[in-house]
């Protein structure tokens, strides 16, 4: 899932506002920013395999660290320590590690069965990816919700805070519907280094939030 992870931490910037959206989208990507910088080291590992499922053509091969649902406990649990000592509140604290946790959550519902409920374990998903009509379906309906959500949470400041934000929903929307149609990865390594792009959501989102209020 892509957009999706978006989606949601766009929504909790309306159930708990002490959390920024830079800060919610971190914690919504935490996994997806990890896990390339693991492909490159060789300690996980994806394959690019024609027709893997109908919206990716890649093979998770081996993901544990980041992608496996205890490994993901561990890191949401340290998660909720880092956001209670960042924003002085248990409450904000637990968002934020519900949004790390929620990466798997959604993960489970679009990936096939790969992955891990820990490492070297049994492998889980609902495979949402065998349908491209039903992953944007689905995946299109949890991004228009949370974009809903924080419209009503925030208001724009100025131009700017439309237009950064606009910028932001149509890139990443665009990125992730052209995926079944997009050129083949020319390798793994490939897909690494473009995965890194990600680490430009968090400081994109800062931005938006530099020209937004709260409101509604």
């Amino acid at each position: 899932m892509f957009v999706g992870h978006l989606g949601v931490a766009l929504a909790a910037r309306r159930v708990e506002p002490a959390v920024p959206l830079a800060a919610g989208a971190a914690a919504a990507f935490a996994l997806d920013l990890v896990w390339p910088v693991l492909l490159l080291t060789g300690v996980e590992v994806v394959r690019v395999n024609p027709g893997d499922t109908a919206f990716t053509n890649l093979a998770f091969e081996s993901y544990p660290w980041t992608h496996s649902l205890a490994m993901v406990l561990l890191w949401s649990a340290l998660a909720v320590g880092i956001g209670r000592a960042l924003f002085r509140s248990w409450r904000a604290g637990l968002v934020v590690g519900l949004l790390v946790l929620s990466h798997w959550v959604l993960d489970w519902i679009t990936h096939r069965p790969d992955l891990p409920l820990w490492p070297e374990g049994p492998l889980t998903g609902l495979g949402l990816w065998h349908s491209v009509p039903g992953t944007i379906l689905v995946e299109g309906a949890i991004f228009a919700l949370g974009l809903w959500a924080y419209l009503r949470a925030t208001e724009p400041r100025d131009r700017t805070g439309s237009l950064a934000l606009a910028g932001l929903l149509v890139l990443t929307g665009v990125v992730w519907v052209s995926q079944p149609w997009a050129p083949l990865p020319e390798s793994a390594t490939a897909v690494a280094w473009g995965a890194l792009v990600l680490w430009l959501v968090p400081p994109w989102a800062a931005w938006v939030e530099r020209h937004r209020v709260t409101g509604g």
